[in-house]
């Protein structure tokens, strides 16, 4: 990785960054796959501090939360007797979204608990500087707790359940998503405005994590094989997503609508973060 030219390693990250595989870049650039793993996981380490010094007295009011599934190496149910259930297996990535810049202001990786829901709303807590933040989540138990500790009586917090029709088992429908029959949002604390509680946006990142991390992609066989690759595939992720990423709708990244930065970075910062 070291003798890489700044020109080949932005290629390489770019195309990381836009949800292309090793194997598949390897071959586009003839670059050794080791080498583009080697270099994925420094700038990913880069891209942590960056997430972790950035997204800071954050003034973001309104908040949804939701978390994303993704296994290391195996499946939980292909797991054995001596494998490390800590290291590979289901793996859980709690997202947090601003929902008026469409900022990432935290992101926790760990399995599905209540220690991980604690971490990440404890966190995404210490970030922000708004008095009273509305908060919205799935039904997820851990939440409520997760918020109490992380916010305690300051906060509006509610939630959102979606009832679903009876998926069709025919094959050619197991993919499909299933109708949604009814929405129902409950008020766990404060006084949330109802017609907010909501969690389109965080669901719609994690579409957008879906598409820009081969690691994600369903049926796949780019899954990762380490906690350490996944993790730093993730920061780079959202690194990229925050601030190198136009959104569309906005016409400025969210690190610009959320008021972080006021340019538009590129994939070489990235890089010299690491």
């Amino acid at each position: 990785m070291n003798v890489l030219s700044k020109e080949k390693q932005l290629t390489v990250i770019g195309a990381l960054a836009e949800g292309n595989s090793i194997r598949s870049i390897e071959r586009m650039t003839c670059i050794n796959r080791n080498t583009i793993m080697n270099l994925g996981v420094r700038v990913g380490k880069g891209c942590e501090k960056i997430m972790d010094e950035k997204m800071r007295n954050l003034a973001c009011s309104k908040i949804q939360m939701d978390e994303i599934w993704g296994f290391i190496g195996k499946k939980q149910g292909n797991l054995k007797l001596g494998d490390d259930r800590r290291e590979v297996g289901d793996v859980w990535t709690f997202v947090s979204v601003d929902a008026e810049s469409r900022m990432v202001p935290n992101y926790f990786v760990g399995k599905r608990s209540a220690y991980s829901a604690n971490c990440f709303v404890e966190d995404l807590a210490a970030r922000l500087n708004s008095e009273r933040v509305q908060v919205s989540s799935d039904a997820l138990s851990a939440y409520v707790e997760a918020v109490e500790r992380g916010f305690g009586s300051g906060v509006n917090y509610g939630q959102i359940v979606k009832t679903y029709r009876h998926a069709d088992l025919a094959e050619q429908r197991r993919y499909s998503p299933p109708e949604i029959l009814m929405v129902k949002r409950t008020i766990i604390s404060g006084s949330p405005e109802i017609k907010s509680i909501s969690t389109s946006y965080v669901e719609r990142q994690n579409l957008t994590m879906r598409m820009h991390m081969r690691r994600l992609t369903r049926l796949t066989n780019g899954f990762s094989k380490k906690m350490e690759n996944f993790k730093c595939a993730v920061a780079l992720h959202f690194a990229y997503y925050n601030f190198v990423r136009m959104h569309k709708s906005l016409r400025m990244t969210p690190a610009m609508a959320g008021g972080v930065t006021d340019t538009i970075w590129t994939v070489s910062d990235l890089i010299d973060a690491q």
